[in-house]
């Protein structure tokens, strides 16, 4: 995966498509009007059976099913989590390690608008334990996020990021 720095030059609120909510409620409501409930529905069945397989291959071919595009050697953590209404916008590079419980968000539904955007983690990566990534977030190679992490802003390469939000502890010299 090639080095992100001329997309971090890019917030992740510019990546981000958005879909206004019509009518007094708020865009959860909404949901059928932006994605197919049967397609949906699927990908909780794909997404629930793959969270509690204790088989790597098996979780990289279930994930792979419902369009998560994922590299050589990933390994998902007990219980981590892709989006379930956008998963084909998730880009996972060789040898990542997503952690237990960790969540990875495509979509965010809000008051008077739904928000996607595609999450692209780099090679060797690690997400902690528990972290959250959100919708329009890249990540770079050799980064580590810290357990319970919520990561709100790209990522540079070889950084170490800890907290809500998740703030860089680390850069390369």
């Amino acid at each position: 995966m090639p080095p992100l720095k001329n997309q971090l030059e890019i917030s992740r609120h510019q990546r981000l498509t958005r879909f206004p909510t019509p009518g007094a409620q708020n865009s959860l409501w909404m949901w059928t009007s932006f994605r197919n409930p049967l397609l949906v529905t699927f990908n909780f069945t794909i997404i629930y059976l793959a969270r509690y397989s204790p088989s790597l291959r098996v979780k990289n071919w279930l994930f792979r099913r419902i369009g998560v595009t994922i590299g050589h050697g990933v390994s998902w953590g007990l219980e981590s989590t892709p989006d379930v209404f956008w998963p084909e916008l998730i880009t996972i590079g060789d040898n990542t390690i997503i952690g237990y419980d960790a969540t990875i968000l495509c979509h965010e539904f809000l008051q008077d608008e739904c928000r996607i955007g595609e999450v692209i983690i780099g090679e060797r990566t690690m997400i902690g334990a528990g972290s959250i990534i959100l919708p329009g977030i890249h990540i770079g190679n050799d980064v580590q996020v810290g357990a319970n992490s919520v990561v709100t802003k790209d990522i540079p390469d070889d950084s170490i990021v800890v907290g809500v939000p998740a703030k860089i502890l680390s850069t390369p010299d």
